[in-house]
């Protein structure tokens, strides 16, 4: 077991094979999910028949692989480390360090997406150039340079892109109104826009957030099922793309969504998982899963910044709505969000305070 983490820095990764064929956007969203952890010598860093999903890659000091045959010494720093040790599943040897070592454990799944990903997005923009102008596919690139596409299936990306249409917009024009049901998500490839949420209690606009080209929105109806909850004014002539709320939910929304039952939740923060509740102030006083961070879902956009990517987070709220809308909001800033299907509602009352 690892005693010590710190961050990678690119300059390893990129000694690292296949890890090295990343781009350089994707390398460092590896760095970024992946520490140099340290083991004392006499230790296993695995078993014959462990059946684990990470890549383990040797940095410094020596480790014997020991299977039926006999043993193999990986020392840092040489070819063979520069390859995954004992690449299989189950383990087909025992790894123990030899000296003090220095390793990295990297996520098998990540790894094969991100690897996908690099593979297929060259020639899905390629063709998707060929059926449009070259002036239009800029905004292509700049979307796919969100960490949320990393968890779509390229074909889904594809068929995102196919879909999506192109709509000119005016100063002044109104894109969403608050309150009306939800049909479409927008990316903004050209222009800026305002937006603002009427209160409820007196006739005043209260000013939001104003979103530049590349950004997106009218996400949150779409996935919580209610209705649009601000008003998006356009300040300048633009552009927008936009996919219908059916492609929506089949191509980006289901991807990305993980929902997980309570009991699974449990596991995952006794492994170091952050309990997220998104509900409102008064709710959460009122009665909240103990030691959960409380972040309400409007505030979620301005708060994201100071929230750990290292750490997985449950998010929560009564019915699994408003955090259904929290970790996309999450999932596309880079986060690794899990919804807690059905809700407060659905875990009986002695696990909250």
């Amino acid at each position: 077991m690892a005693e010590e983490k710190k961050r990678v820095s690119l300059q390893v990764l990129r000694q690292l094979i296949p890890v090295s064929q990343l781009t350089q956007d994707n390398l460092r969203d590896l760095a970024d999910k992946t520490y140099v952890e340290t083991l004392s010598a006499g230790r296993q860093l695995f078993q014959a028949d462990d059946n684990d999903n990470y890549s383990f890659y040797l940095i410094a000091g020596e480790i014997g692989l020991a299977d039926g045959t006999g043993e193999k010494v990986v020392v840092g720093g040489s070819q063979a480390a520069r390859f995954p040790l004992d690449h299989h599943r189950p383990r087909q040897a025992t790894a123990t360090a030899r000296t003090n070592i220095e390793f990295l454990r990297i996520d098998n799944d990540l790894l094969d997406i991100l690897l996908t990903w690099d593979q297929n997005a060259g020639y899905m923009v390629t063709e998707i150039e060929e059926q449009n102008d070259a002036d239009d596919t800029d905004w292509m690139t700049n979307i796919l340079r969100s960490s949320l596409f990393h968890r779509i299936p390229p074909t889904n990306i594809q068929a995102m892109f196919m879909r999506m249409q192109p709509v000119p917009v005016k100063a002044g024009e109104v894109i969403i109104r608050q309150g009306d049901e939800g049909d479409y998500y927008y990316y903004m490839s050209k222009g800026r826009c305002l937006v603002t949420r009427d209160a409820s209690k007196s006739d005043k606009v209260i000013k939001l957030a104003e979103l530049d080209a590349g950004a997106s929105f009218g996400e949150e109806a779409l996935i919580s099922g209610a209705r649009r909850n601000a008003n998006v004014t356009m300040l300048t002539d633009g552009t927008l793309m936009r996919l219908g709320k059916a492609d929506f939910e089949a191509l980006l929304k289901a991807p990305i969504l993980s929902s997980v039952n309570f009991e699974q939740a449990q596991e995952l923060v006794r492994k170091g998982a952050v309990w997220l509740d998104v509900r409102l102030e008064n709710e959460h006083k009122n009665y909240a899963i103990p030691g959960s961070l409380h972040v309400p879902l409007y505030l979620l956009r301005i708060k994201a910044p100071a929230l750990d990517k290292g750490r997985k987070y449950i998010v929560y709220c009564d019915t699994g709505r408003r955090s259904s809308s929290a970790a996309y909001l999450l999932s596309e800033r880079g986060f690794d969000a899990h919804v807690l299907k059905g809700g407060l509602m659905a875990i009986k009352q002695e696990h909250t305070a």
